[in-house]
Parts: C-alpha cells; structure tokens; sequence
C-alpha cells in the first residue's frame, strides 16, 4: 500500500496533543496555543480512560449509555472524535496529551524504540531498560506550565503510578493523589476541583485496555469495563461543581487480531521478515524497524510486498515527510525512528512468538493508523 494513503493525524487542531493546551489556555495559562476550540472554563477534569475508541464505543450504546449520550450535541454536554497521534499507544499518547506536543517533538515515538545512545531497544511504557526520563522527553507538561500560573493542578490516578519515568516525564506538575478505586479516583477528582477558583485535574482508568487486550473487545470481560467506565463518567460528571468542564477521552481505540496464521505474521518464523533487520521494535499493529547498515530500502521493499495489502510501509524518510509524527521532528528524535516503518491498515499484525510470547498472544491490539486505532472520544459535559 501506497504510506501516502495512510491517514495522519490532525495535529495543531483535532488531535489529542490540542486537549490540554485548549484547556490551560482558556484558563489563562501563557504561552500554550492550538487550533482546537474549546470554550474557556475555570474548572477543567480530564478522565482519560486507556483504550477506549471512538468506534468502538459508537458500537455500543447499550454497555454506554451515559457516554453514549454524549457522543452528539445537546444541552449541556457535547462530543467528537479526535486523532490520538501516531502510532496510537499508551506511552506515545499520554506524552503527547501532557506535554501538548507531537510525538515528533516530546520523543517518545512508539511503544518500543531505539535509543540511539546505547543502541538498545527502549520499552517507553515500562521505562527498560533505564534512562534519564528528562533527557529522554526535556518540554515541561501543561500541568507543569498551568501549576506555575497559579492553576490548582493535580493528577488522581493508581497509587504505583506516582513516580514512574512516564508520569515524571508525560503527566507531572501539581500533585498526585493515589486511590485505589475507580469509585474513589472520581470522587476525589471532584472535589479537586473546587482547590482553587482555577483547577485542572486528571484521572485514569487502565482496566478497559488491559482486558481488552487479554479478552478482545467481543468478550464479556470488555463489555463489563466498557459498563464501569460508563458508571464512573456519571458519577464523576454528577459531582461537578459549578464553572466546571468535564472531558472524558482515550488514548487509543483497538482492533481484535483473529487468531489464525492468515494474520499473524510471526517476524521470528519468516525468514524474508528477518532478511537485514537488526531490531524490531514497535508492537505488532505497527512495527518500528531498525535494518543493518546499507539494507533499509531492500528491507521496506520485502516487506511491502510481503504485506501487500496489509500495511503501509514507509521508510523514516517517507514517514517524517508525511507528517505521521506530527509536522516538525526534533533532531535529537529522528533516530529512536525505525528506518522502516510498518503500519497495518486491516485486522492483521506483525507477531514475533519467540521473542515476544505474551505480547503475540493478545487479542486485541493497536498502534497502527487505522480510524478504529487512531480516533478518540472528545465527550464534554459543563456545569
């Protein structure tokens, strides 16, 4: 497939990098600007809940019905889709929405990716192996610039979050109030935001992906989430106090990877796969791809052929020019970027069972470009 062809992502005015800047500038927040409206409120709540997507939640008004009422416009509540950024997953989109920035920019481009320095491949979610979080990603967050403008800021999230690399470097600034339950997470969100006559406050649920990818999203353990998720949006936009904006939204949608061989390429049994490439990186809907010197134009063209239809392939070059990573790429970026990167465009992912039993064994997946991956609820209610 032509990596012209590949939807990109609508940086600087419809992505979830625009969230935050919108917010912190409405409440007067210098020096943050983005072309993505959002009338001003002193009392902003983001929930972000991990893997929810525009269309899968569109798919299930009955397990949503509270979210599912927001997805239009009416009275005090309001909803549209965003693109979570490329490639759509947890590490790349939680920087992306706390710092504003493009994943070209903050630097933390995938799931796993090289880091030129050690020339090691670098698990951006769980931090390994270790590096300087602020060598890594140097741009303070929005919450960072709105606590220093006199915002009461806060994050309420998994107690074990607190201090890991990808808080420090994605979602810090203000305080951080650990609660165990999704119950006491929402409660605790909405009293925050009466700390101060100016408040943005953040709050997190992870459960939905996790069984999401365990499960697949036609499985009874993801539809009992999604129903969670629903409760927890209520209850959280019930307590609101007044001059307060609620925005419920994800960090990527998902697709369910039927388990046959059809696929599921499995890069660890496929010698052409493996023909010049030193380091696969990514994850299996979307694949960073680090060749031996001299093989990357040989690797993109084996594996546009050997994927045909299945996924865009483009080389670093292509994918920067495209803009998949958003319109500018720091220098000290373009290197953690595969020399070949492979996006798939349908239900298909490149699997490696050797090397990465659990993550080939999923069901459900992302990081590719596809509108079931890449869009995101934007769901608004007001006081």
């Amino acid at each position: 497939m032509d990596p012209a062809t590949a939807p990109v992502p609508h940086y600087g005015h419809g992505s979830l990098a625009d969230v935050l800047p919108a917010i912190a500038a409405g409440q007067g927040v210098p020096e943050l600007s983005t072309g993505l409206a959002l009338e001003p409120a002193d009392r902003a709540c983001v929930f972000l809940v991990d893997g929810m997507g525009w269309e899968a939640l569109q798919a299930h008004p009955e397990e949503a019905p509270f979210l599912h009422a927001l997805l239009g416009s009416s009275g005090n509540s309001t909803g549209r889709p965003l693109t979570c950024g490329f490639p759509s997953t947890t590490a790349t989109s939680l920087a992306s929405l706390g710092t504003g920035l493009a994943p070209g920019e903050h630097g933390l481009p995938g799931y796993t990716v090289l880091n030129p320095s050690s020339g090691q491949l670098m698990n951006q979610l769980r931090w390994r192996p270790w590096t300087d979080p602020h060598l890594w990603q140097p741009h303070p967050t929005v919450f960072q610039l709105a606590d220093a403008a006199g915002v009461a800021t806060c994050e309420v999230s998994a107690p074990h979050f607190e201090h890991t690399p990808l808080t420090q470097v994605a979602l810090s600034g203000g305080t951080f109030h650990g609660r165990l339950t999704g119950e006491e997470r929402m409660d605790l969100a909405a009293e925050r935001l009466s700390a101060g006559d100016r408040a943005l406050v953040y709050t997190y649920y992870a459960e939905l992906d996790g069984n999401g990818h365990r499960y697949g999203m036609d499985s009874d353990a993801w539809r009992g989430q999604l129903q969670y998720v629903d409760r927890l949006a209520e209850r959280l936009a019930g307590q609101l106090p007044p001059r307060s904006v609620l925005y419920v939204t994800a960090d990527h949608g998902m697709v369910d990877v039927p388990r046959t061989e059809a696929a599921r390429f499995d890069f660890d049994e496929d010698w052409e796969l493996k023909a010049g490439v030193a380091k696969l990186g990514g994850e299996g809907r979307m694949r960073h791809l680090y060749a031996v010197p001299g093989a990357a134009a040989d690797v993109a063209a084996v594996w546009r052929e050997v994927l045909a239809d299945q996924a865009w392939v483009a080389t670093r070059d292509e994918a920067i020019a495209l803009g998949w990573f958003g319109p500018r790429v720091d220098p000290r970026v373009t290197a953690r970027i595969g020399d070949v990167l492979v996006a798939m465009s349908g239900t298909a992912a490149v699997v490696a069972t050797r090397t990465e039993p659990k993550e080939s064994a999923l069901i459900g997946m992302h990081g590719s470009a596809t509108s079931a991956e890449q869009l995101v609820p934007l769901l608004e209610v007001r006081t």
